[in-house]
């Protein structure tokens, strides 16, 4: 392997010239496309890194193989093993299938069957899975062990320098293939390892490149990392941006952002869902929430405006589109009501004729619609608690809405979206 330049860093970017040149032959240049909505928004020049096609439909492939390629003859017959919210193991799956080294992949138990059919397809019979616990850390705290007891090689996702490099082929690529040097390069952030690739090899190839990180506002775990100077570990997370939903930064990840200086913004996961939606009916990309994670940052009406200048070229990675088509509904679900779309309320309704339809004409505003009505439970032959969904025309509605239920005698309790009520009922 090539040998580093500056040995005080954990990667270089020579290390990301060697990654390249041993992925070339199983890791696909994916299209940089110009982005005319994005462009349109910020008035800038937008394009978007499409490591959704990528032949596992992710970036992570770069980093598996690129540390995978390296491993001596008695490491490969002993294996590998790592743990995944899902798109690092196709990555390994996909390694262990082309370099014949059996590997074990460690899951959350929530992880979706799409991306679990698809571990399977890319590694058939070189790979077997197991299910634990219900986050990626779970599942990382068992593949270390096994790798422990068993003497595998640990493929970690991204806090390894060899894992980083690859990610980081992702900067040559798009180098190549704008022809100038961007001014932005907006990343998702998960564990860091593609951030921190593309943060080192722009700053010792293009350094005038400035990089913004990205992060689930339910798993911030590198906005923690840096503001403590360290990674630390995040109480609670949200689980549904699978692929960036990590409770600990990497130590190494998270050096090199501190060292260059890399802003990290976060997105809420309501917003992540609108601009999922977006793509594919702008765009026709297909994305997961991590995917979708970089750009939902560009289009963020709470956000500041991107530090560019009109006119300015912005890349926009797209990092990954192994979703499940089963989770559109709660994808629609979480952007109505992020966008103040749909609102639900607890309504004690007499047991009477004529109850509900006076419901409708005394709250229900013209461009106002029932989407859910379900009866919580009948304690009583004289009232009974009903679920009511309500879709709104415009998010401002809202007021005149809970202005007319404030008028009539039903009783009517609003469920708050951050409340454990909200969850379990809804």
């Amino acid at each position: 392997m090539q040998s580093r330049t500056d040995t005080s860093a954990p990667v270089t970017a020579a290390d990301v010239d060697a990654a390249a040149d041993r992925l070339h032959s199983v890791v696909r240049p994916t299209a940089l496309e110009f982005s005319p909505r994005l462009s349109l928004l910020t008035g800038a020049r937008v394009y978007l890194k499409r490591e959704d096609l990528q032949s596992v439909r992710s970036y992570k492939v770069r980093g598996a193989f690129n540390l995978m390629t390296g491993l001596d003859a008695d490491a490969r017959r002993t294996g590998v093993v790592c743990a995944s919210a899902g798109n690092h193991a196709q990555g390994v799956a996909l390694a262990c299938r082309s370099l014949e080294i059996p590997g074990r992949i460690y899951l959350p138990r929530n992880t979706p069957r799409q991306k679990r059919n698809r571990i399977e397809h890319h590694g058939g019979p070189w790979v077997e899975l197991h299910l634990v616990g219900s986050t990626f850390d779970e599942a990382a705290e068992a593949a270390a062990a096994d790798a422990t007891s068993s003497g595998r090689t640990l493929v970690p996702p991204f806090d390894h320098p060899l894992v980083i490099a690859g990610q980081g082929t992702i900067a040559r690529e798009i180098l190549d293939q704008l022809g100038e040097p961007p001014a932005l390069v907006v990343l998702p952030i998960g564990g860091g390892g593609l951030a921190a690739g593309v943060t080192q090899y722009l700053a010792e190839r293009q350094p005038g490149v400035r990089v913004l990180g990205v992060e689930p506002a339910g798993a911030a775990s590198m906005t923690a990392a840096l503001a403590a100077g360290r990674p630390v570990t995040i109480d609670t997370i949200d689980p549904f941006v699978d692929g960036a939903a990590v409770r600990t930064a990497g130590s190494l990840t998270s050096a090199i952002l501190r060292t260059h200086d890399v802003p990290v913004r976060t997105v809420a996961e309501g917003h992540i869902c609108t601009e999922m939606i977006e793509l594919y009916q702008n765009e026709g990309i297909i994305t997961e929430p991590a995917g979708a994670l970089a750009a939902a940052a560009v289009t963020d009406p709470d956000a500041a405006p991107l530090p560019v200048q009109a006119g300015d070229a912005v890349v926009v990675v797209v990092s990954g589109g192994n979703n499940d088509l089963s989770r559109y509904g709660e994808i629609v679900e979480r952007s109505l009501v992020h966008q103040g779309l749909k609102h639900y309320f607890l309504v004690n309704f007499s047991q009477e004729p004529g109850a509900l339809r006076r419901f409708l004409d005394e709250v229900l505003g013209p461009d106002e619609d029932i989407v859910l009505f379900e009866y919580v439970k009948r304690n009583n032959r004289e009232t009974g608690p009903a679920l009511v969904g309500i879709e709104l025309a415009r998010a401002a509605d809202v007021s005149d809405l809970l202005h007319r239920m404030a008028q009539t005698p039903l009783e009517i309790e609003r469920l708050d979206p951050g409340s454990v009520s909200f969850r379990f009922l809804t």
